[in-house]
């Protein structure tokens, strides 16, 4: 198991540690539902050193990242930022990503720490055409999450320049405590708005200790990843292994949005002819109606017949009440639609609705 470059920093702070995706993360260090409010109505730091780093470079750069991708790359600008999907060849998804333009020729592709190896095979497999210049720097990288309202507030602190007018979803470079160029994006996985922080590794203790250092007056906190899940889960956001996976098309998420079919990409034939043809399930939300929590892996029921499966459930903390990801039957899976969910020995009414959970 891989251990963070902070792991000693967590245990002070009374982190929870467990294994997740072959790292020791910091699981809780409150309560899950104390650290999510800390993110929606203050700002939290996340340690999500453990998300994957690829480099792509050179002349064909552009043209390896548009044919594993299924968005258009071509668009980014220097400083701009894409959610893509390596589609794989049997209708299902590799992985879920973000890419970033860092300059003409030269990009990043930040993956999911579950998938690191297998996603690095993938990008090395269509490499052999391609012949681009690729480096796997996930070994290299720190990465914080700075989320919630008040994240500017500290990151501006921290930064030698005034990151207010940084747009959703593009980077910057600025100087921190002291080192040069570092890269912060407006990017996020809670919906609460904030930063996420690369850093080299040598980086990442006195950063770390500044963010607090400087947070304090603002009641930052640490976060694990128990309010990361609640977090993404109120604002409808997939998790890679729960509700998209190499059996899941990205038509069948709802993710046709990342899909730009005037571009040839690994499977976009297939593809295309499913978003024309329709899908026979596709992901849902669901408000549990009853007292309980749907969990993944429970069965959902139109009274005894079985039309689908949960992928991801909770109580939300800013809600009170259960919600859940789902795969239903496509013609049933309409807004307003009850139906029944077994959890353990008991059948739970839930209503379909539209995503995000928390508008």
């Amino acid at each position: 198991m891989k251990k963070l470059v902070l792991e000693s920093k967590h245990i002070e702070k009374g982190a929870k540690m467990m294994p997740f995706a072959g790292f020791n993360m910091p699981v809780r260090y409150t309560s899950d539902k104390a650290e999510h409010f800390a993110v929606r109505e203050g700002v939290g730091v996340f340690d999500i050193s453990h998300m994957g780093e690829f480099l792509i470079e050179g002349e064909s750069a552009l043209a390896l990242i548009q044919y594993i991708t299924s968005n258009d790359a071509s668009k980014l600008k220097d400083g701009d930022i894409q959610y893509s999907c390596f589609p794989n060849e049997t209708g299902g998804i590799v992985d879920d990503l973000l890419v970033y333009r860092l300059a003409d020729k030269k990009y990043m592709l930040v993956v999911n720490a579950a998938n690191i190896d297998k996603d690095w095979a993938w990008v090395e497999k269509y490499n052999q055409e391609f012949k681009a210049d690729i480096s796997n720097k996930s070994d290299d990288y720190s990465l914080l999450a700075v989320q919630g309202p008040d994240a500017i507030k500290v990151i501006n602190e921290l930064c030698d320049k005034d990151l207010s007018g940084l747009k959703y979803y593009t980077f910057t470079h600025c100087n921190v405590e002291g080192y040069k160029d570092v890269m912060i994006s407006a990017t996020g996985y809670t919906g609460s708005g904030g930063f996420e922080v690369y850093l080299e590794n040598s980086q990442a203790e006195k950063v770390w200790d500044s963010l607090f250092k400087v947070g304090e007056k603002h009641n930052i906190q640490a976060i694990g990843l128990g309010a990361r899940d609640t977090l993404r889960l109120e604002k409808g956001y997939c998790l890679y292994g729960n509700d998209i996976d190499d059996k899941i098309s990205p038509i069948e998420a709802g993710l046709s949005w990342i899909c730009k079919f005037d571009v040839d990409f690994v499977n976009s034939k297939f593809l295309k002819e499913q978003k024309e043809k329709g899908v026979e399930k596709k992901l849902i939300g669901l408000k549990v109606l009853d007292r309980g929590v749907a969990r993944h892996g429970y069965k959902v029921f139109d009274e005894s017949e079985e039309i689908g499966v949960v992928t991801s459930g909770t109580i939300s903390p800013s809600l009170g009440y259960g919600i859940a990801m789902a795969y239903l039957n496509a013609n049933v899976a309409k807004v307003g639609n009850k139906f029944l969910i077994e959890v353990r020995n008991k059948m739970l009414q839930a209503e379909v609705v539209k995503f995000p959970f928390l508008k």
